[in-house]
């Protein structure tokens, strides 16, 4: 990965991934894009108390969802990859379709149209049948589906500890060589 990321965060539970992730990003050098839908925001706030100026100061460059001319906007732009963290069940089914409403749904349309990476952390449950069939028509696009669900093998300790193999995991995924998920260790 060259180093250029798009964070996407939106009204989901677990804004937590998305600022880890802004903070995981900068500690490794990645120069990090972010844009955060107005429910992504609330929840940024009710979830960890920050408030939009605080989540937009951990990336380089922040963005308003309602600017669609941004230069994340465009195929042009080359960014490496793009994150959605976490994932709404409404921002998944605009990518599913190609809403490009806002800047977040549009950036993941460029994203996929430019055949670069796209992980969505999505959050929800139980699920309906359309959630089921927006993230199979991501998945066929080329996009990562990508519940960020515990792994117990490495027996975590806090939530701190799942939060934060999550995000290495993620990591991985785009090919940050500097990434430290933990691996199965066997039996």
């Amino acid at each position: 990965m060259s180093r250029r990321l798009i964070v996407g965060i939106t009204g989901a539970t677990g804004a937590v991934y998305g600022v880890r992730l802004l903070e995981r990003a900068r500690a490794l050098g990645l120069r990090t894009h972010v844009v955060a839908t107005p429910a992504g925001v609330l929840n940024v706030h009710h979830e960890l108390g920050m408030d939009r100026s605080e989540l937009e100061s951990l990336a380089d460059v922040a963005h308003s969802p309602s600017e669609v001319g941004a230069t994340i906007a465009s195929g042009s732009f080359a960014a490496d990859a793009m994150v959605v963290a976490p994932c709404s069940m409404k921002s998944l089914a605009a990518i599913a379709h190609g809403l490009s409403d806002n800047l977040l749904t549009r950036a993941a349309d460029v994203t996929l149209k430019e055949r670069r990476r796209l992980v969505l952390l999505v959050r929800e449950t139980p699920l309906n049948l359309a959630h089921l069939r927006s993230m199979t028509a991501v998945t066929e696009m080329g996009g990562i589906v990508f519940p960020p669900l515990p792994a117990f093998y490495h027996r975590p300790q806090s939530l701190e500890d799942t939060i934060t193999e999550t995000v290495e995991r993620v990591l991985a995924l785009l090919g940050v060589a500097q990434a430290a998920p933990r691996e199965w260790p066997g039996l």
